[in-house]
């Protein structure tokens, strides 16, 4: 199913010059092509990996590894959506696989089937959360979202950030579309919490300007 187009809080670039061609040719073998497809998409891809993993050394990991699978997917690519989509949803289903390798719970099961009185939502908590959109400088909401206990993390990355649908997301993660709502509405909370004192939050490796900038 494809996804809508991403109207998160990061919002993604418009297509690329030469990047069609590029999709061409590397299909047809061409290194130089992929390589510039490399070029194009290295950061975003990189960027997602550490939003959702979190782990810069892991992150640059799996980003080679989702350039790896591209060399060997990308024939597979129809243009029915646009590449970066197509691209970024191949790396998620990566991390999500490698996730899962390792033995890791992908949500927070206990909060979700127990949620606190203080916590219970008053509106309806898969709607885009108008409080967090605009209200801080990028650097900060990524060290804020960096931040978020990897459940919560995951499902914020995934639906505000992605662009994924509930339903998609609770494929993803094998949890039921209540749960990804539940998990994403208490990702807002935690994370409007931490940037009351955004002067805590922890620096990350590849926020502000470096080659593997962390921001979109």
């Amino acid at each position: 199913m494809p996804t809508k187009p991403n109207s998160g809080l990061f919002k993604r670039n418009p297509p690329i010059a030469g990047e069609a061609e590029a999709i061409e040719l590397a299909k047809q073998g061409d290194a130089e092509a992929f390589s510039k497809l490399y070029a194009l998409h290295k950061r975003r891809v990189y960027t997602l990996c550490l939003r959702m993993l979190g782990n810069v050394s892991e992150a640059e990991d799996m980003t080679q590894e989702a350039f790896l699978h591209l060399f060997r997917k990308i024939g597979s690519f129809r243009g029915e959506s646009a590449f970066s989509t197509w691209l970024h949803r191949l790396t998620v289903n990566l991390v999500l696989m490698q996730l899962r390798k390792k033995g890791l719970q992908l949500v927070s099961l206990e909060e979700t089937i127990n949620p606190s009185e203080e916590d219970a939502p008053r509106r309806d908590f898969g709607s885009p959360d108008l409080q967090l959109t605009g209200s801080v400088d990028r650097v900060t909401l990524e060290r804020a979202v960096a931040a978020l206990p990897p459940g919560y993390r995951m499902v914020f990355v995934l639906h505000d950030v992605e662009g994924f649908e509930h339903n998609e997301i609770a494929t993803m993660l094998e949890c039921s579309t209540g749960n990804s709502k539940s998990q994403l509405h208490k990702a807002r909370l935690k994370l409007r919490e931490l940037l009351r004192t955004p002067e805590q939050l922890a620096p990350i490796e590849g926020v502000g300007g470096s080659q593997k900038e962390a921001v979109q």
